[in-house]
């Protein structure tokens, strides 16, 4: 799985990459020396003290070390030289991979972004911290109020691990910095708006996103994790049977932010299980020279299974950014192959839920494309004596083809209304033809999520003989994205490697 020697470059736009990302860990384990953790840095900034944030931090100077390792040069004097590798060009002042890579968590990091505070998620940041000096200042945690939280009481709490931080007494090695949900508004304007300081010219911004269900809930008044159905969460606790399956196109009804009570299917035993929302985040990283950015995603689970359905307010964000040209890559998870079933998948997805989530995506990139398109506002008055509250002919006709395969707990077909449509049949027909013609004239239309790189993390090795689960993952992605016509682009990183996008 490692190959440290590789070095992907990918253009934009035929021009210079925005970004460099160095994969530390890629995998979801179950090995402890390859988890989750990346490093980005703005391709424009040298490397300078602060110019790298790392997202997530299941492995850190491990990987660092083993990235490190293969392309260091040591001159006769005892000065070591980087030329080849994803640190190429980095000056360090010591002679060891490992003092090195001591020297790039102490400086060149700016601070650690963590998506969720599960432990292959920050093992890595816990294990390292010790090594931070007070002639360097704390390190910075950012991460939502919740996972912070969990983080402060749950890891850093002088019991399971000492308190390095600097709030209620402890060492002061680390400093918290508690994210606004879906971005602070107090900063930026325009397409910044919400966007806070990552490291030298990269800003970012976080999202909720949905990764499972557990039996704690975070408070924000006690800034803990409460057992639901305890005394704090009495009135608002997600009452759920224990083999309760949701269909997605119920979920916007049953399920809601502020939460709902559901009975005990009949059947059932009777006995009803206390369910919340395990948090995870989405980082919107944004390159401040180029107005370039790539998303990162901690652990999800596919909003047709979710309790609290929240990807969707994501893929509307970004399809804007698509549309505009702007949003270069999504690394994303896909812990498993097709054959899982969902009720095995524990927060997670699949090949078949990733490319349905990524359908959402497109859609929405359809749809702002077609709202900004000269032809669609000429004859927008047009169109509004025609369509009907179904949808459009012109949203009919670019709606993407079916996911090929399983498909669970969710389906798009569409189920006319015959007599609604005959009346309608010489408007419809009006239309389309309309439109024909113009496609005819037109150029063809590029896929509607073509250019987009998705990279793929936090695939679960299976540890048995025989081909990575990677390549298994892979290929059904590709299969589904080409039966769907997505045009975006699939990739397995491996530990060592630096990507330029």
């Amino acid at each position: 799985m490692s190959d440290p020697q590789v070095d992907r470059r990918m253009s934009v736009d035929k021009g210079q990459p925005t970004f460099q990302v160095i994969v530390l860990g890629p995998t979801g384990g179950p090995r402890e020396d390859n988890i989750t953790g990346l490093l980005i840095r703005s391709a424009s900034t040298s490397w300078t003290k602060g110019s790298v944030v790392a997202v997530d931090a299941g492995t850190m100077l491990s990987g660092i070390i083993r990235t490190l390792e293969p392309h260091m040069t040591v001159s006769e004097d005892g000065k070591a030289s980087v030329t080849s590798g994803p640190f190429a060009g980095l000056q360090l002042p010591h002679s060891t991979a490992k003092a090195n890579a001591a020297y790039i968590f102490r400086e060149i990091i700016a601070a650690v972004l963590i998506t969720h505070p599960h432990l292959d998620h920050l093992a890595g940041l816990a294990i390292n911290t010790p090594i931070v000096e007070a002639s360097n200042g704390p390190k910075t945690v950012a991460a939502l109020p919740s996972v912070i939280a969990a983080m402060k009481n749950h890891m850093f709490n002088d019991v399971i691990w000492p308190n390095l931080s600097d709030e209620d007494g402890g060492a002061g090695l680390i400093t918290y910095q508690r994210l606004v949900e879906g971005g602070n508004p107090h900063f930026g304007r325009g397409e910044l708006r919400g966007y806070v300081r990552a490291c030298e010219n990269l800003l970012t911004k976080c999202l909720s996103v949905s990764h499972g269900r557990c039996k704690q809930q975070y408070h924000p008044e006690t800034g803990r994790h409460h057992r639901v159905g305890s005394g704090v969460f009495t009135a608002e606790s997600m009452m759920v049977p224990p083999s309760f399956s949701v269909d997605h196109s119920d979920a916007g009804r049953l399920y809601s932010p502020t939460r709902a009570r559901l009975s005990s299917a009949s059947g059932s035993s009777g006995k009803e299980t206390a369910w919340a929302t395990v948090e995870s985040s989405a980082f919107f990283i944004r390159d401040g020279p180029t107005g370039h950015e790539i998303i990162v995603f901690g652990d999800i689970e596919p909003d047709s299974v979710s309790l609290e359905p929240r990807n969707r307010r994501v893929w509307e964000i970004a399809a804007r950014k698509v549309a505009a040209g702007t949003l270069r890559a999504i690394f994303i998870e896909c812990s498993f192959n097709d054959s899982v079933d969902d009720n095995s998948l524990y927060g997670h997805l699949c090949p078949r839920h990733l490319v349905a989530e990524l359908r959402v995506l497109a859609e929405r990139v359809i749809a702002v494309q077609e709202a900004s398109s000269p032809r669609s506002r000429g004859r927008s008055s047009k169109r509004k004596r025609h369509d009907s509250d179904s949808g459009s002919p012109r949203s009919a006709r670019t709606t993407l083809p079916q996911l090929s395969g399983r498909n669970p707990n969710h389906t798009n077909e569409h189920k006319p209304n015959n007599e609604h449509e005959v009346n309608n049949n010489a408007n419809l027909n009006a239309i389309v033809e309309e439109e024909e013609e113009d496609n005819n004239q037109a150029s063809p239309t590029p896929p509607p999520l073509a250019g987009l790189a998705v990279y793929i993390i936090h695939i679960k090795d299976t540890l048995c003989d025989g081909p990575h689960p990677s390549e298994q993952i892979l290929q059904e992605l590709r299969a589904h994205s080409e039966a769907m016509g997505l045009g975006c682009q699939f990739y397995v990183p491996k530990q060592g490697e630096g990507i330029w996008i």
